[in-house]
Formats: structure tokens, sequence, C-alpha cells
């Protein structure tokens, strides 16, 4: 077989060769109407199956409040110890953002939204209530220290100079009666 037939009668020369003897017309229409069908119970289907319900929305809300109470609380302590917080109320200001969207969402009627808003400022906030009260202690031992070095240093050294004093003053009394004799 000569190479130039070979190349004429092949399928790269010639592509719609594959689907020649196919109708053309009807394919696309049935592969439409499957198309449309699929989108139709996908619409109708899928979304309830992905949607929250009210009550976990509202569980999640709830859940959410409480931990944004307990992460304020916890970070007020901390701030009282002395330690430096402000980290952690940004964190606080963003959660109580994404809580009060998704009482909005939840007003709305969108419980999807809130359910996500709410799992998203809980996740936001999980371990914060261990790192405000990790920061209140070493606050607090910031403060022990403090008094150790402020206080208890401060009477070291005035009794350290009064004993000094007291040295140099006999020194000097007996460094007096040697150049009198």
């Amino acid at each position: 077989m000569p190479k130039e037939k070979f190349w004429r009668n092949s399928a790269l020369v010639k592509p719609y060769a594959l689907v020649k003897n196919l109708p053309h017309y009807k394919n696309l229409k049935i592969i439409f109407y499957i198309t449309m069908l699929f989108l139709y119970f996908a619409i109708v289907l899928i979304p309830p199956a992905l949607c929250s319900s009210r009550e976990e929305a509202e569980s999640a809300i709830q859940s959410a409040e409480n931990t944004v109470l307990n992460c304020y609380k916890a970070v007020f302590e901390a701030e009282k110890a002395g330690a430096d917080v402000s980290s952690l109320l940004q964190v606080l200001n963003e959660a109580s953002w994404l809580l009060s969207r998704a009482r909005v969402a939840y007003n709305n009627g969108d419980f999807n939204s809130a359910y996500k808003y709410a799992t998203n400022c809980t996740q936001m906030l999980d371990g914060r209530v261990d790192e405000a009260n990790s920061l209140k202690l070493e606050a607090e031992n910031a403060r022990r220290m403090d008094f150790l070095v402020n206080y208890v240093g401060s009477s070291v050294g005035a009794v350290a100079i009064v004993v000094g004093g007291y040295a140099f003053w006999v020194f000097l009394k007996r460094r007096g009666k040697t150049v009198e004799a």
C-alpha cells in the first residue's frame, strides 16, 4: 500500500470518520436532555441535603456564644493579672464579628450560612481560653518576680547601705584614733 493512500484513509486526516455513521443532531438532543435532567435533580435534591437545619444552626450559635463568653472571661482575668492580651482581643473581635454574621444569617432564614459562621467562630476560638490562662500565669509569675526584685531587693539594698555605712564609720573612727596618737 502506498504511503499516500494510507494517510488519506487514516482517522488522523479525517477525524469525522469515526462518527460519520451516527446521526449528529439526535446525539446532541439526547445529551442536552440528559444534562438538563441531571441539573434539575442536582438543584432539587442536593441543596436540601447540604443545608443545616434550624436546630443545628441554633445549637451552633449557642455554642459559639458560650465559647465567646468563656474566652472574654479568660482574657479579662489575664488582663487583670497584667498580661498583654492585645492579640487575643483581635481574635475575639473577629470571632464576635463572625458570631454577629451568624445571628444575622439565622434571622434571615439562611441556616446553612448561620451554621458555617457559628462553627468558624467556635473553631477560631479553639484553644484561646488555654492561651489566656497561660498568659495569666506568666503575668502572675512576672508580678511575683517584680515583688522580689523591688521590695526584697530594696530592703536588702537598704540594709547593705546601713551596714556599709556603719562599717565605714568604724573604719574612719579607728583611723582617726591612730592619726591622733
